[in-house]
């Protein structure tokens, strides 16, 4: 079977086939509890930095430079290695995420970003 990294938001239902769900956002989704079934781990530095997240936001028209700057940020950061030992060390991977845009949101291009790195499907 392999590897599979999938994203969702963080507000959908609980599937225990979501496997290891990882929070992507650098802050605490409103309206979510501290101990959801949803959220396994919170890694909020592998979120864009503040400075990007206010920059864009959630502005479709910036989608294209946010998604260079932001991959441009993975690059430098040092969570990276942490998330990618969760996404190896899983047999599936979940990037919730709390943007009620579904088409432009950070965890898309994380889990592309990751894909393309780890030579995983997605």
């Amino acid at each position: 079977m392999g590897i599979e990294i999938c994203i969702k938001r963080v507000y959908d239902d609980y599937d225990v086939r979501d496997g290891t769900a990882i929070l992507v956002d650098r802050l605490w989704p409103r309206g979510v509890r501290k101990h959801n079934p949803n959220v396994d781990i919170w890694i909020k530095d592998i979120a864009p930095t503040n400075e990007l997240r206010k920059w864009y936001s959630h502005n479709p028209k910036k989608w294209v430079d946010f998604k260079r700057k932001y991959i441009k940020e993975l690059r430098a950061n040092p969570a990276l290695e942490r998330v990618m030992d969760i996404v190896l060390s899983s047999q599936k991977t979940t990037l919730m995420y709390a943007s009620k845009d579904l088409k432009h949101n950070n965890a898309i291009v994380l889990r592309n970003f990751l894909a393309k790195r780890l030579n995983i499907r997605r």
